[in-house]
């Protein structure tokens, strides 16, 4: 899942008309030996942090259906928020600022990533992607410490945070569906109970079985 969130992420920067196909896209961590190795303009897009997102946890089972018939359950797909730090390296901070601008601009475009751009477990899954740009940092976490993690200096950047499903792949299957039941129909003082077979069809007459009167006041 996180590759291909990934590689979303990289049309976005790359569909950018004014980045078009002379900007680099990178998912390397910037550290200092990486920028000394940098030799054209780069968008680096660092994940630096997967938790999950526990506001869209889901309680419950979903049922697999097998012509009709629940055949198996699993468990809800869970939503981890991916966190990347985007920067822009060039020779001059104008142009960086510049690029900056720009891929602000693009991002802001879009409340989710953009359905037509989803592929593999992504597209199967037919979920949105939420997504937010520069939002201030949780309280437990500051951009100053990951710029210090990856033993660089300081620089502007973006925070992109995606969240993305994941299947568990936890699958409970379904016991088998009822050979038989029983239909108890009451009307005035009577009880009829009727045989019904499992999936009976609308407008199917089940068998008669039993008939008993029941006077009220009276067991």
């Amino acid at each position: 899942m996180i590759h291909e969130v990934d590689l979303c992420l990289r049309r976005l920067v790359r569909d950018d008309a004014l980045l078009g196909g002379d900007v680099d896209v990178a998912f390397e961590a910037p550290t200092k030996d990486w920028a000394s190795r940098r030799n054209a303009p780069t968008v680096n897009v660092y994940l630096y942090d997967v938790r999950e997102d526990m506001r869209r946890r889901q309680r419950g089972l979903h049922n697999e259906y097998t012509d009709g018939v629940v055949t198996a359950r699993h468990l809800p797909p869970r939503y981890f928020k991916l966190s990347y730090l985007v920067t822009a390296w060039t020779q001059r901070p104008e142009d960086e600022h510049r690029l900056l601008s720009s891929l602000l601009s693009r991002f802001l475009r879009y409340e989710a990533i953009p359905p037509e751009m989803l592929d593999g477990t992504l597209a199967d899954l037919a979920l949105p992607l939420p997504m937010t740009v520069a939002l201030p940092p949780p309280e437990d976490r500051a951009f100053a410490d990951v710029w210090t993690a990856l033993g660089g200096e300081l620089k502007p950047s973006l925070d992109i945070v995606v969240s993305a499903p994941m299947e568990t792949g936890r699958v409970f299957p379904a016991g088998p569906p009822a050979s038989e039941g029983v239909r108890l129909e009451v009307g005035g003082d009577n009880a009829v109970a009727h045989n019904v077979p499992p999936h009976t069809t609308p407008g199917h007459v089940p068998e008669r079985v039993a008939m008993t009167r029941v006077r009220r006041g009276h067991q």
